[in-house]
């Protein structure tokens, strides 16, 4: 099996890595970080945290250079989708695209380059310590499905969730994701944006009562625009909160977001609580939180202009 992660940033990174330790997966990674990709072609994809990982992985700054894939992983920033994928096209001419990515409406982009098309979610996080070095934050799960529009058939979706879990990355395939990916991003336009706006790692958030009330109300207000698309969450958002701000757990992790504002990075904004915010316009439910934190964000953002 041939598999091509998009986007070799921290979560990419993660996947490419612990996939590259399977004797029956060639990997190959994408990715526009010269000394990045230099460094993971001279020494390997090294890990180091939760678990302590080299992975034997084929990279390139040029798209050109990927063979034909069976499978694709796309890791980028959510703004960052459509080009990305219309580089690497050609590499899944015949083969399924999945996305592991933060926010909705990368499924969407994906399939104006690609036939057949995943949904997924991921709970692993980390961030890169150095060209060819990642650090392991958070071991978690990954679901994956069909995208309904341009879906990869269900044995395809199977066969790459039995990859990555064989590799240390747990999978699950189900023929509906939307559940699992309306979790992850009600979690996250929670939880990322106001540690953004602080500086405060996820932890810290959750301990102050006041910044812990106004997580609830925005968690509040994505589980209303995911019923009203009569998705039911596979899990409460509130309680993986709570779980992840234990000091066991990921009281610690900088939110990507925040790593993001720290290094005066564009964040994901406009595809989590924008994404939100937009639905519920489309739906008719209000969420004025979550476009008040979008307006707050994209002002940061314009700050450093």
């Amino acid at each position: 099996m041939r598999i091509c992660v998009v986007g070799c940033g921290a979560v990419g990174s993660l996947f490419a890595a612990n996939l590259a330790q399977l004797a029956d997966v060639e990997v190959w990674a994408y990715d526009l970080a010269r000394e990045h990709v230099d460094a993971i072609n001279a020494g390997g994809l090294r890990l180091t945290g939760a678990d302590e990982v080299v992975g034997r992985v084929r990279a390139t700054t040029d798209a050109s250079e990927l063979p034909a894939c069976e499978f694709g992983i796309v890791a980028t920033k959510a703004m960052h989708t459509e080009s990305a994928m219309a580089e690497t096209a050609h590499a899944f001419a015949e083969g399924a695209v999945a996305s592991v990515q933060n926010g909705v409406g990368n499924e969407e982009a994906i399939a104006l380059h690609a036939r057949a098309v995943i949904r997924g979610t991921t709970f692993p996080a980390g961030r890169i310590l150095e060209p060819g070095l990642v650090q392991w934050d958070v071991k978690g799960d990954t679901t994956i499905g069909p995208f309904e529009p341009s879906p990869a058939p269900m044995e395809a979706v199977e066969r790459l969730a039995d990859a990555c879990t064989r590799a240390g990355m747990p999978t699950r395939a189900v023929a509906d994701a939307r559940p699992a990916q309306w979790r992850k991003v009600i979690f996250n336009a929670a939880t990322n944006p106001i540690g953004a706006l602080t500086g405060l790692a996820h932890g810290r958030v959750c301990e102050r009562p006041d910044l812990r009330a106004l997580v609830t109300a925005l968690v509040d207000e994505g589980k209303a625009v995911a019923a009203a698309q009569r998705i039911t969450l596979d899990a409460d958002p509130e309680e993986l909160i709570d779980h992840a701000a234990r000091r066991d757990v990921a009281y610690d992790h900088k939110a990507s977001m925040l790593q993001d504002v720290e290094a005066r990075r564009f964040t994901e904004i406009d595809f989590l609580n924008g994404g939100i915010a937009r639905f519920g316009r489309e739906l008719g439910i209000p969420t004025p939180l979550s476009a008040a934190v979008t307006a707050l964000v994209k002002g940061l953002e314009a700050s450093w202009e």
